[in-house]
C-alpha cells in the first residue's frame, strides 16, 4: 500500500511531485516523530510546570512512562520496523499508558495572565524574591502559613516588608549570617542613615533568640580553621563530609598549591584606572599562570574542576577575566572559571577559589579590604583549595584582619613565594616588563636571577639603555636571553656577532644580536667575594648594531689594562655538557 507524502504542518499542502510518494511504514514513521515531539514537549511542561496540587505522582509517572515507550517505539520501528512482535507490544503498551491518561485534564485557560493566576493559586510551595513576591497579592490566592526568607542578612529591612505583609502569614524563618556582607547600598548618606540594615540584623542587635547552624559542609579543614577561629569563635565545626579522604583533592603538584596557601607577590603595583577603581597587573598576570596551569592539568587529567577567582575591586574582575576567557569559554563545562567581586561570590562556592587582594603600598593601605564582613565571604568559598595572593609587607602594616592571616600563615607552614615557582616568577617578570618596572629585575638579586647559575652584573649604560627601548618584543628578547646567559647557556660559536676590533676585545666580549636591530655585549668578569673571586656575567650594554664598534673600541682599552693572569681567569671554563658553570677562583692577588 503506498501513500502520497504530505506535509505534516500543512494538511492543505501538497507536494509538486507527484510520483513522491511514502509506504504507510514510513508515513507512520514521520507522523510519529512529529506527534511524539510535540506530546513530548507538552507533558514534560505539565508535570514540571503544575502545581503538586493539580496533578498526581501517579499522573507524573504514566507521562514518564509513556515518554519513554513512545522512545522506545521510534527506535523499534527504524531498527526492526513496525510489523515485528516487539514493535506491536510496545504500541500497545504505550497506548494502554496514554488512554489511562485521559482521565487527567486542567482548566481550558489560553492567556498568560489567567494562566499564572491559576498555578498561583493552587501552589503549595512557591520561589520568588523579595520584591517579587509582590506579584503574590492577587485575588484567589490561597493564604500563605510560612515565609522563609534566605540570605535575610543581605535584605534591606524595607524590602522585607513586602513579603511580610502577604495575607495569611503565620510563620516567618529568617536564614542569614549577619557577619557576611549587608545589603549594598550606593549612596553613603542614606548608608550612614542605617538604610541597609537587615530585619535580621535589627533582630540579633535586640538579642532576639535564634538558633546557629554550627556545621559546615563546604570547606577543607584547612581552609575553615581561619574564618572559624577570627569570626565565629570556633563555634562552627566540620562535618563529617568534610574529615573522609574525599575532600583532599590535588589539583596542581607542589606544597604552594595544597588546601591553603598565602603566596606573596613582593614586586606587585597597585594602579588606578579610568573609573578610579584599583587594579594590579602583577597579581593579574599570577592568577592567569594559575589558571593556565590548571588548565594543562585538566587537559592531561580530565578532572572536573570549576575555580572561582574574587577580588574586591572591579577593575582588577575585569582585568582578569580579559585574560582568563581563553579558558573560561573554550574549556567546556568540566573545567569553569568564574571571575566576581566579592559582592557577586556570596552564597556562591567553587573546588578552587584563588583571592587577588591587590593592595601593594607602602603606607599598608587596604581600604575596604579590612572589612571583616568582605573578608569572611572572600575566605569561606572554597571547597578543596584556597590560594591567596597579596603583598606581605602591605598587608602586614595594615593591622587588619589581614595581618592575622599572614601570620597565621607562617605559623601554619602555608606561606610562600612567587618568585619560587618558575612558572609564576616569569609571569611577575613579563608582567614588570609590561608595565615598564625594568629596575625591579635588573638587578642581582631579582627574581630572574636570584637563584641563577651565574650573578649577573649590569652596567648604568645597559640601565639606561634598555629603559630606552620601547618594543615590548624587543625588551622581552633581551630579557630571555640575560636569562637563559645566568643560567649557562651560551650561543654557538658560528651565531656570534664578529668583532670590529680584534686583540683582547676580541677574547673577552661577546656580541649576541638582538631581533636583527640590537647587539647585548657583555662578558666574563672576576669579582671578589669574601677571601675568593668567583666569575660573573658583566652586562655592557645593550645598543643599535652601528654603535657597537664604538663601544668595542673603549672595552679594548680597559680590558688592555687587565693583567695576563686576570685575563686567564676571566676566560676560564667549565662546561657541564652544554651548560657553562661558574668557576670559584681560589685566588687572592688575580688583579
Amino acid at each position: 500500500m503506498r501513500m502520497k507524502r504530505v506535509i505534516v504542518n500543512d494538511r492543505k499542502s501538497t507536494r509538486d511531485d507527484v510520483n513522491d510518494f511514502l509506504t504507510f511504514e514510513e508515513f507512520v514513521k514521520e507522523k510519529l516523530n512529529s506527534i511524539g515531539e510535540q506530546l513530548k514537549i507538552c507533558m514534560v511542561n505539565l508535570y514540571t510546570h503544575l502545581p503538586t496540587s493539580c496533578i498526581s505522582l501517579e499522573v507524573v509517572k504514566g507521562m514518564i512512562r509513556a515518554l519513554d515507550l513512545l522512545s522506545s517505539l521510534k527506535s523499534l520501528l527504524h531498527e526492526v520496523g513496525f510489523a515485528s512482535e516487539r514493535s506491536q507490544l510496545v504500541l500497545k503498551d504505550c497506548v494502554h499508558t496514554l488512554t489511562l491518561l485521559l482521565g487527567f485534564s486542567v482548566p481550558n485557560l489560553e492567556d498568560f495572565k489567567t494562566i499564572r493566576t491559576w498555578c498561583l493559586a493552587n501552589a503549595c510551595l512557591i520561589f520568588c524574591t523579595a520584591s517579587g513576591s509582590a506579584k503574590l497579592y492577587t485575588e484567589g490566592m490561597t493564604p500563605l502559613d510560612l515565609l522563609v526568607i534566605d540570605e535575610a542578612a543581605q535584605l534591606k529591612e524595607c524590602e522585607s516588608a513586602i513579603p511580610l505583609q502577604l495575607p495569611g502569614l503565620r510563620h516567618a524563618i529568617l536564614i542569614g549570617d549577619e557577619k557576611q556582607l549587608p545589603a549594598m547600598v550606593k549612596s553613603k548618606i542614606s548608608k550612614q542613615a542605617g538604610f541597609g540594615r537587615s530585619l535580621f540584623g535589627r533582630l540579633v542587635l535586640l538579642g532576639h533568640e535564634r538558633h546557629l547552624l554550627n556545621i559546615q559542609y563546604r570547606m577543607h579543614p584547612s581552609i575553615s580553621l581561619f574564618p572559624k577561629r577570627e569570626f565565629y569563635n570556633n563555634q562552627i565545626l566540620d562535618g563529617p563530609n568534610i574529615k573522609q579522604g574525599s575532600h583532599e583533592k590535588c589539583f596542581l603538584s607542589g606544597k604552594m598549591y595544597g588546601p591553603y596557601s598565602f603566596i606573596d607577590i613582593a614586586n606587585g603595583k597597585e594602579d588606578y584606572d579610568r573609573g578610579h577603581s584599583l587594579k594590579n597587573m602583577v597579581e593579574v598576570a599570577v592568577v592567569c599562570e594559575i589558571v593556565a596551569s590548571l588548565y594543562r592539568e585538566f587537559t592531561q587529567t580530565k578532572k572536573r574542576v570549576s575555580i572561582g577567582v574574587i577580588s574586591p575591586y572591579k577593575a582588577q574582575v575585569n582585568a582578569i577575566q580579559e585574560r582568563v576567557r581563553e579558558h573560561s569559554e573554550a574549556s567546556g563545562t568540566d573545567f569553569s572559571v568564574r571571575v566576581r567581586s566579592v559582592d557577586g561570590f556570596q552564597g556562591g562556592e567553587d573546588d578552587v577559589i584563588i583571592i587577588s587582594t591587590v593592595r601593594c603600598n607602602e603606607k599598608g593601605s587596604v581600604g575596604f579590604l579590612s572589612n571583616l564582613e568582605r573578608a569572611n565571604v572572600m575566605l569561606t568559598r572554597a571547597r578543596y583549595c584556597l590560594w591567596i595572593l597579596g603583598n606581605e609587607a602591605t598587608l602586614i602594616s595594615s593591622n587588619s584582619i589581614w595581618k592575622k592571616l599572614i601570620l597565621d600563615a607562617k605559623k601554619r607552614k602555608c606561606f610562600y613565594n612567587a618568585h619560587d615557582d618558575k612558572d609564576l616568577a616569569q609571569a611577575i617578570a613579563t608582567a614588570l616588563m609590561d608595565l615598564g618596572q625594568l629596575h625591579i629585575l635588573l638587578n642581582a638579586d631579582s627574581l630572574l636571577f636570584k637563584n641563577a647559575k651565574w650573578k649577573v652584573c649590569f652596567t648604568n649604560e645597559f640601565q639606561s639603555s634598555i629603559e630606552k627601548i620601547k618594543d615590548t618584543e624587543v625588551r622581552r628578547e633581551v630579557i630571555s636571553l640575560l636569562t637563559k646567559l645566568s643560567n649557562g647557556w651560551r650561543q654557538s660559536d658560528k651565531d656570534k656577532g664578529v668583532m670590529v676590533h680584534g686583540g683582547t676585545c676580541a677574547k673577552l666580549l661577546e656580541k649576541y644580536e638582538v631581533k636583527g636591530q640590537l647587539n647585548l655585549m657583555w662578558s666574563v668578569d672576576v669579582v671578589q667575594e669574601n677571601s675568593d673571586y668567583v666569575q660573573v656575567l658583566k652586562i655592557w650594554d645593550v645598543l643599535p648594531i652601528s654603535d657597537a664598534p664604538e663601544l668595542e673600541k673603549r672595552l679594548e682599552i680597559m680590558f688592555c689594562s687587565y693583567t695576563t693572569d686576570n685575563m686567564n681567569l676571566c676566560m676560564l671554563r667549565c662546561v657541564d655538557g652544554y651548560v657553562h658553570r661558574v668557576t670559584q677562583l681560589f685566588r687572592l692577588d688575580c688583579r
